[in-house]
C-alpha cells in the first residue's frame, strides 16, 4: 500500500484534536489484512479459523465442531481518569465492557476472560480495587477470570501523579448458542429492518485523548478537580462506568429473538461502526430519534467547540449499542430490556441507498449524513 496523502490543513486539523480516526481505521485494516494470512496455518486443523465477513467485531475458530468468538481489548486513555481521581474499582467495567460486549455484537455468549496489567510499580491496594471492581463486572457480565498476568515495565509506562502507573487490556472468549448455525454478522440485514439504539452511560472508553485536551485548555493541568456539579468532580463524571450490554443480548437470544445485526458503538462512534454492518449489501440507515447525549457530555461538546459531525465519529453520543432486527420483534424485545432495565429507542430504520442520515441530538442538533465510503 502506497503513502497516504493528506493536505496540511487536514493534518493539522487532525493533531489539533488529538486523534485521528481514519488513519486508525487504516492501520486496523493493515493489522487484519495480516492477521488473514495467518489462518491458513491452521486449515483443515482443530482451532481453525471461521471468519467469512470482514469487519466483525469478534473473531471465530472451530474447536471441535463448537465455534468459539475471540476479543481483545483495552481501556485505553481513560485509565488516567483512575490515576488522577484516586478510583479505581470502576475502571474494570469498561475493560469488560469493551470485550464482551465485542463478542456479544456477534452472538457470543461470552464466558471467559484474561486480563494483563502493565504497571511501573506495583501497589498492593491498587492492585486491590482494580482486581475487586473486575470481579464486580465479571458478575454483572456473567463471565469468569480465568486467567491473568502483572508485568512491572519500569519506565515503559507512565501516567499521572506518584502513584502506580497502569495499561489494562484483556481478551474474552464466548461461545456460539447453539440457537444460532453462525454468527450473527450483519448478512441478513435488509431494507425495512428496524434499528434499536441502547442508550450509554457516557463516553465509555472512547475519544479520551480529545477529551483531556480540552478539559486541559479550559481548566489547567489540575482539570479533574474542577467541580462539574455540587458533588461531583470533572474528573469523577468522566470516569463514569461503561454499562456492560452483554447481558441482555444473551436473554433475547435465549429467548429466540435472532437480530439481524448487533453494533457495539464504540471508536467511530455511530457511523464507523454502522457502516461495518451496512456496507457489504450497500444499504444505508436513516436514524430520527438516537438517544440525547448526557448533559455532560454536550457541556464538553461545546467547551471544546467540536462540530456535530465530528462529535458523532469521535463518541458515542448517548448510544452504546444498536441492534438491528425484523419490526415484529420489537415490543418483546422491549420487555426483556426493561426488564433488565436497559434503556432502548427506536432509532431508525434500514433504507437501501447507501450512507447514514442521523438527526443529532448535541449541542448543535442538526441533520448529518456519512457516507459509506467516508
Amino acid at each position: 500500500m502506497g503513502r497516504i496523502k493528506e493536505s496540511e490543513n487536514v493534518m493539522a486539523k487532525r493533531k489539533k484534536s488529538g486523534l485521528d480516526i481514519d488513519l486508525g481505521n487504516q492501520c486496523s485494516k493493515i493489522a487484519y489484512k495480516w492477521a488473514k494470512k495467518t489462518f491458513k496455518n491452521r486449515k483443515n486443523k482443530n482451532g481453525r479459523a471461521l471468519q467469512d465477513v470482514d469487519g466483525t467485531f469478534a473473531g471465530m475458530i472451530d474447536v471441535d465442531g463448537n465455534k468459539i468468538g475471540i476479543s481483545s481489548d483495552g481501556i485505553g486513555t481513560k485509565i488516567e481518569l483512575a490515576e488522577r481521581t484516586g478510583i479505581y474499582n470502576t475502571i474494570a467495567y469498561d475493560l469488560v465492557a469493551m470485550v464482551v460486549d465485542d463478542l456479544a455484537a456477534n452472538g457470543f455468549e461470552p464466558c471467559s476472560l484474561s486480563n494483563i496489567l502493565d504497571v511501573d510499580l506495583l501497589d498492593k491496594k491498587i492492585v486491590d480495587d482494580l482486581m475487586r471492581g473486575l470481579a464486580q463486572a465479571a458478575a454483572q457480565a456473567e463471565v469468569s477470570i480465568t486467567g491473568g498476568e502483572i508485568a512491572e515495565l519500569g519506565s515503559r509506562i507512565s501516567g499521572y501523579g506518584k502513584n502506580m502507573h497502569f495499561n489494562w487490556g484483556a481478551t474474552g472468549i464466548g461461545i456460539l448458542p447453539h440457537i444460532l448455525s453462525q454468527p450473527i454478522s450483519g448478512k441478513e440485514v435488509e431494507a425495512g429492518d428496524v434499528v434499536l439504539s441502547f442508550k450509554s452511560r457516557g463516553f465509555r472508553s472512547n475519544g479520551f485523548s480529545l477529551i483531556r485536551r480540552i478539559m486541559k485548555k479550559n481548566f489547567g493541568i489540575e482539570w479533574h478537580k474542577n467541580k462539574y456539579s455540587h458533588n461531583k468532580s470533572w474528573g469523577e463524571i468522566l470516569l463514569t462506568p461503561s454499562l456492560i450490554f452483554t447481558p441482555l443480548i444473551n436473554r433475547i437470544i435465549i429467548n429466540k429473538i435472532i437480530p439481524h445485526a448487533i453494533v457495539h458503538v464504540t471508536g467511530g462512534g455511530l457511523p464507523d461502526n454502522l457502516k461495518r454492518i451496512l456496507t457489504p449489501n450497500n444499504l444505508g440507515a436513516e436514524l430520527s430519534d438516537v438517544h440525547t447525549p448526557q448533559k455532560f457530555v454536550t457541556d464538553l461538546q461545546k467547551m471544546g467547540n467540536i462540530k456535530e459531525k465530528e462529535a458523532y465519529r469521535l463518541w458515542n453520543m448517548g448510544n452504546g449499542f444498536l441492534v438491528i432486527l425484523n419490526k415484529d420483534k420489537i415490543e418483546e424485545l422491549q420487555k426483556i430490556s426493561s426488564k433488565l432495565n436497559y434503556k432502548i429507542n427506536t432509532a431508525g430504520k434500514i433504507v437501501k441507498n447507501s450512507g447514514i442520515r442521523i438527526k443529532s441530538k448535541g449541542a448543535d442538533p442538526q441533520e448529518l449524513f456519512y457516507r459509506n465510503t467516508d
